[in-house]
């Protein structure tokens, strides 16, 4: 796969300033494109990037981010919607606000930015047809049942399910939509759970043990997928789910002797 596949190609990514969006951002570059990164905090975009700073729980803010990603890179073929948060517990220990604000960020961000790109992802598309796509970050969450996820699960099925839908809807403008469902990865959010356990080795080492790899994965990894299914050379995949999870979703190993 060429370095410069991406050459000529603009690129937004929501929550780019950190983990897994910072690491899609910078292998986009890379590759060649022009990218521009969405984040309330955009301080830590990678460097080369554009940043633009917007909430997606506000419909006015990223419409302004967009159109002044979109003016600044002369188009839009790809983006990136990876914006989200976490919660933990069961049903009984999110209340009413909690549910409603992670539905907020995880789902409906998705849609706002992807409401907001689409006028110009449709006029890339006339002019680039295979090299326009959105390109969700979604979870294992999504597929498996894990403990104390309630809330984020739901939100995360959620994205799996609107992933399909939009690709239906959009795959005549020629405009692919595909998910990336990676296991728990090794990214901030993850480092911030673990500090505020009873036992963060302990803890740590539990989530290596529930992925058959035996380890995280790493942000790097869950960007490469990312990118390929972005990139041109991935112009006929569209409502697909690609797991990069360690085998957590599809294998089921025998106990180690």
């Amino acid at each position: 796969m060429s370095n410069s596949d991406f050459g000529g190609m603009a690129a937004l990514v929501t929550g780019g300033a950190s983990g897994i969006g910072a690491a899609t951002a910078e292998l986009l570059m890379a590759r060649g494109a022009r990218v521009a990164v969405l984040d309330r905090d955009p301080s830590g975009a990678p460097e080369g990037a554009l940043a633009v700073t917007a909430d997606v729980t506000s419909d006015e803010e990223v419409r302004a981010a967009v159109a002044e990603a979109a003016g600044a890179l002369g188009g839009l073929h790809t983006l990136v919607g990876n914006a989200g948060i976490g919660a933990i517990g069961t049903v009984e220990d999110n209340d009413d606000a909690e549910w409603h604000h992670v539905l907020d960020v995880n789902v409906t961000g998705l849609v706002r930015t992807a409401r907001a790109a689409l006028p110009h992802l449709r006029r890339a598309a006339a002019d680039h047809p295979g090299k326009v796509s959105i390109t969700h970050t979604c979870s294992i969450a999504a597929t498996a049942g894990l403990p104390q996820r309630a809330l984020y699960s739901a939100t995360k099925g959620a994205v799996l399910s609107l992933t399909l839908a939009m690709a239906a809807d959009h795959v005549r403008e020629g405009i692919r939509v595909n998910c990336v469902n990676p296991g728990t990865a090794d990214t901030p959010w993850v480092g911030r759970l673990l500090d505020a356990a009873e036992d963060p080795e302990a803890e740590r080492a539990a989530l290596n043990a529930r992925q058959p790899m035996g380890r995280l994965v790493s942000a790097a990894e869950v960007a490469a997928a990312i990118v390929h299914l972005a990139s041109p050379a991935a112009a006929s995949t569209t409502g697909t789910a690609l797991a990069v999870d360690g085998g957590m979703q599809g294998l089921r190993l025998r106990p180690a002797p």
